[in-house]
């Protein structure tokens, strides 16, 4: 995997829809040495599981508590998937994050992640006491504790996977976690946070950290929460540039000299506290840059399936040595949102009847069409031919299998190419 990126980068973009990784956006990605490390599954994992996709209650510290489930459609039982916690505002509810009804009913699910995700995570929307995350006597710790072992107990969890974001109250919830579960949450996405509303018990553990927000938004609390994990993380502390006021824009810093597998980046905008912030425009939208930005800073620490731990009473018989041609393997573009101006693709990736290990796309533009931004690939352009090709922790399919591997805004019409797919 590529190195993590480091100072800040100003998006000056004044087209608000082409900016979900614009120029400004953070390729935050790790070495593969640490990043794909050894999957470590739960109970879960080679059973039909009793859990479904919806509304689930259940007892936890004397009290009647409900969370929202999203199980990926292709679920396999088999597969060890990511685990993202998406917490809601003060007076939101678990029902605005699953859905996203916020900002746009859909597009914007588990703050806009769900729609980056393919069928690679499951996602879990909590529903806080009286709508908040007070968190009194650590209840709502506690709350998150027994939705994990209910949920890893029935399902495929890869344990090294689990990550937690919201906005605003949801954002102190995250950093709660952070400091009283760190060796739970692999990484932490907080928005706007108000500061340690939810409390800190602990806090001095590391744990990954990409934080936003709004420059007239409690700015120092925000930077509060994000340098005492600054320090926690032994990443060198410096002073983060911050966008002009009235300029729409955003600044995201990626801090320099942090632990193995603890980076802290902080993203900066001129705005107040919203959660959906976008270049160029006032208020929430759709289009934010904040999704890609913070799916691609969890999706670095992903790790390697094909790594499971094999239980020590099993012997394993080393693979035949083949040869021949590489695996065949077939891709199309999935359009996932068109709002005139612009549009979002996915490409899904179909292996063949052998593995895939490592990819590359090619294909045409008919139209005059192109590529603004785009996360989880090495994209590059001749004309209107578009290659595109893996960034190592995605390059690995199983046969038979199909993945979302990686995405981009695009202008001009939104069209579906034929996409050539080869191997190796």
């Amino acid at each position: 995997m590529k190195p993590l990126r480091t100072g800040a980068r100003i998006t000056l973009v004044t087209a608000a829809l082409a900016a979900v990784f614009a120029a400004g956006a953070l390729t935050a990605t790790a070495d593969p040495s640490t990043a794909q490390a050894q999957a470590r599954t739960t109970a879960g994992c080679g059973q039909a599981p009793t859990l479904t996709s919806g509304t689930h209650t259940i007892q936890s510290g004397g009290k009647s508590r409900s969370f929202i489930l999203d199980i990926p459609s292709g679920y396999d039982n088999d597969h060890p998937y990511r685990l993202v916690f998406g917490f809601h505002w003060w007076g939101g509810t678990a029902q605005d994050v699953a859905t996203g009804q916020a900002v746009q009913t859909g597009t914007y699910a588990y703050y806009g992640l769900k729609r980056l995700a393919g069928d690679s995570t499951i996602f879990v929307a909590p529903q806080g006491i009286d709508n908040a995350w007070a968190n009194n006597g650590g209840e709502d710790i506690a709350f998150t504790d027994d939705m994990i072992a209910l949920i890893e107990d029935d399902l495929c969890v890869d344990k090294d996977q689990l990550f937690s974001l919201g906005f605003s109250y949801g954002g102190a919830m995250s950093y709660s976690l952070a400091c009283s579960r760190p060796d739970v949450f692999r990484a932490i996405a907080p928005y706007g946070s108000p500061g340690f509303v939810s409390g800190c018990s602990g806090g001095t553990e590391p744990v990954a950290v990409f934080a936003a927000h709004g420059t007239t938004d409690n700015f120092t609390n925000g930077l509060s929460q994000r340098d005492r994990f600054v320090a926690n993380n032994g990443c060198t502390p410096q002073t983060t540039p911050a966008p002009p006021q009235g300029s729409r824009t955003h600044i995201t810093t990626a801090f320099t000299g942090c632990s193995e597998d603890h980076p802290v980046v902080w993203a900066s905008f001129d705005e107040g506290h919203i959660q959906a912030p976008r270049d160029g425009a006032a208020g929430d939208g759709a289009n934010s840059w904040l999704p890609g930005e913070t799916w691609e800073f969890f999706s670095q620490f992903e790790s390697d399936p094909s790594e499971e731990t094999t239980p020590p009473d099993e012997e394993t018989t080393p693979p035949e040595e083949t040869t021949g041609p590489p695996s065949d393997c077939s891709a199309e573009i999935d359009v996932v949102n068109d709002w005139g101006s612009g549009w979002q693709g996915n490409l899904l990736i179909t292996a063949g009847g052998e593995a895939v290990d490592g990819w590359t796309l090619t294909w045409t533009w008919p139209g005059g069409q192109s590529i603004s931004s785009h996360w989880n690939a090495d994209v590059s352009t001749s004309g209107s031919t578009v290659t595109a090709t893996d960034v190592g922790w995605n390059g690995a399919i199983q046969s038979g299998q199909t993945v979302s591997a990686w995405g981009f805004v695009g202008s001009g019409s939104a069209v579906t190419p034929e996409v050539t797919c080869t191997t190796g």
